[in-house]
């Protein structure tokens, strides 16, 4: 049984309505939620309207549907996305709406689907929410990420443990991910850690590197070029209306953009990836002016084929970030094949599109991002690559060698 479970529940809902979101008096509200969460969605929906949010679209989703879909459905819904989804994406875009997704699912649910499936619905779903995902990733509205356990994934997380503790040893590590004792402090407790991350992601500006070099005995080994007045970013953003809000709960990272044909040289993966209802494990890409001209996987190499080609932009990367390998989440030694916490215990990358890591990005156009390096695509993945004899190189436009990372963490 865990302790005030209860009131870190109530705490929990809190910070993502306050902190994560940022719910603005008169906000439209967008809610996405496993059928499986219903209980915290619910809670989540009581304390977004007790923030003063005009109304709530709520979008649920289930697993075994999902699947059965997939499965049996006819093979030509893969190629399209329905109209009217496109419509009320666009709808809670226009009008500034916070978007909270409650990410929960079995990272095997799609297991043995057939991969050009899933990838043709990838492809159809981007092309129908690449207005909002532009908006979203230009951060037009606030948007935030958090999740709570489910037992198929708990399980998976846990194996050795029956259902019930699963779930319980899950939320521990989940309260304990994003700040939460029990004591009520963990909105002041993100407060603090975003002014730190804050005061980091200044030094790492001052530097204006032109190239960062990653090295580990795993197999990476990489030259990485960067844009031109790139900035690095990290703990709370600032939709271009000013308002500051959290896109993932928990968040450890600091990250920016590579230039797109940037990047030479071999990107090895040190944790499991999920991606399309699948377990991707062992991946090695070769990459050669930004593309990657080779990619392979011990596990879910089809998986990962499909994901890198559903454009021409998906072979290509849009973000490296920064994770220390002694680390809060770093430290808990789980593997939770859920990238919004694996990624947050690991330095990573993503391939597909990229954030706009740029000076003044609010008055540039996307075209003008483009000629500044950045990348573009309908997806957006991240893989992790830290490891405890990670070395990173910075280097600056004059020659000059920094030491970013030494075994594994920070050495600026």
């Amino acid at each position: 049984m865990i302790e005030n479970f209860e009131s870190k529940l109530n705490e929990y809902a809190d910070l993502l309505i306050k902190i994560g979101l940022n719910v603005q008096k008169g906000q439209l509200i967008n809610i996405r939620s496993s059928v499986e969460s219903a209980d915290f969605a619910r809670l989540c929906v009581k304390k977004a309207y007790e923030a003063g949010c005009s109304d709530i679209i709520i979008d649920w989703r289930d697993d075994f549907t999902d699947r059965q879909r997939y499965l049996y459905a006819d093979d030509s819904v893969f190629d399209s996305f329905p109209q009217w989804k496109t419509e009320q994406l666009d709808y809670i875009a226009s009008n500034k709406g916070a978007v909270l997704s409650i990410y929960a699912t079995d990272p095997e649910a799609l297991n043995a689907v057939d991969p050009d499936r899933i990838s043709r619905y990838s492809k159809a779903k981007g092309n129908g929410m690449k207005n909002f995902y532009a908006a979203q990733m230009a951060n037009e509205f606030p948007w935030c990420i958090g999740s709570v356990p489910i037992p198929s994934w708990a399980k998976k997380v846990f194996p050795d443990l029956s259902e019930s503790d699963a779930m319980e040893a899950l939320w521990n590590a989940i309260f304990k991910t994003v700040r939460i004792s029990g004591d009520g402090s963990s909105i002041k407790l993100w407060k603090e850690h975003i002014e730190n991350t804050a005061r980091l992601c200044d030094k790492l500006n001052s530097y204006n590197f032109k190239y960062l070099h990653y090295k580990n005995s795993i197999g990476t080994d990489f030259i990485c070029e960067l844009p031109e007045e790139h900035i690095w970013l990290g703990g709370a953003e600032k939709t271009k209306g000013g308002i500051p809000f959290v896109a993932n709960m928990p968040t450890e990272e600091i990250f920016t953009a590579p230039k797109k044909d940037g990047i030479n040289g071999v990107i090895v993966s040190s944790k499991p990836l999920c991606i399309d209802g699948s377990v991707v494990e062992g991946i090695r890409f070769v990459v050669k002016d930004g593309k990657i001209v080779n990619a392979q996987a011990d596990k879910g190499e089809s998986v990962l084929q499909k994901a890198i080609t559903v454009d021409e932009g998906a072979s290509y990367f849009g973000e490296i970030a920064l994770v220390p390998f002694d680390s809060p989440i770093s430290d808990m030694n789980i593997i939770f094949y859920n990238t919004l916490f694996d990624e947050n215990a690991s330095c990573h990358m993503a391939f597909g599109e990229a954030y706009p890591c740029i000076k003044n990005s609010d008055n540039m156009s996307r075209e003008e991002l483009e000629e500044r390096g950045l990348n573009y695509s309908i997806t957006h993945e991240d893989f992790m690559i830290g490891t405890r004899d990670l070395s990173i190189v910075g280097i600056d436009h004059s020659g000059n060698e920094v030491e970013i990372f030494k075994n594994g963490n920070f050495a600026v």
